[in-house]
């Protein structure tokens, strides 16, 4: 038996493995993009949580580009929630040169809030079947309609 053949049929190479001929298939190419710490995050959600999708992504050869899409749009509302928090919030860089400690706090508290709005808004949604993004119950509940606001009060002696 040969180890190879081909079906002029389908147009397909076959490969003899064990006495049985398997079908010779590769992946379409798809161009490389970085993709980030949110398309990661997706990508490890959509393994988890929507295994059809991901596999019909990663069939289809579109895996990457979708990822580096999401990629793209969390970077780009992260930016843009921490930017307008901070307006709303009435932070600047005079409270930044006055008291540091009360302004790390506040953007740290800032930027854990918009990470959280960007993971359930973006993250852990998925493709519906008719391509637009849908709501999907995120592994754990977040509230992010209010962020909470503290002070730090420093001690002078």
């Amino acid at each position: 038996m040969d180890k190879y053949i081909y079906d002029n049929n389908n147009g397909l190479w076959y490969e003899l493995q064990g006495g049985y001929y398997i079908p010779c298939l590769t992946l379409p190419a798809e161009k490389e993009r970085p993709v980030g710490i949110w398309g990661q995050r997706h990508k490890r959600y959509l393994k988890e949580h929507r295994k059809a999708t991901y596999t019909s992504l990663l069939t289809s050869g579109k895996l990457n580009a979708y990822l580096a899409n999401i990629d793209e749009q969390a970077e780009e509302m992260f930016s843009r929630l921490v930017e307008q928090m901070v307006a709303k919030q009435g932070i600047t860089e005079q409270m930044e040169a006055e008291n540091q400690m009360l302004w790390v706090g506040r953007m740290n508290n800032i930027r854990s809030a918009v990470m959280e709005i960007v993971l359930s808004e973006l993250i852990y949604n998925s493709l519906s079947e008719g391509g637009m993004a849908t709501a999907v119950p995120p592994p754990f509940n977040i509230v992010h309609t209010c962020v909470i606001e503290f002070s730090v009060e420093i001690c002078h002696n």
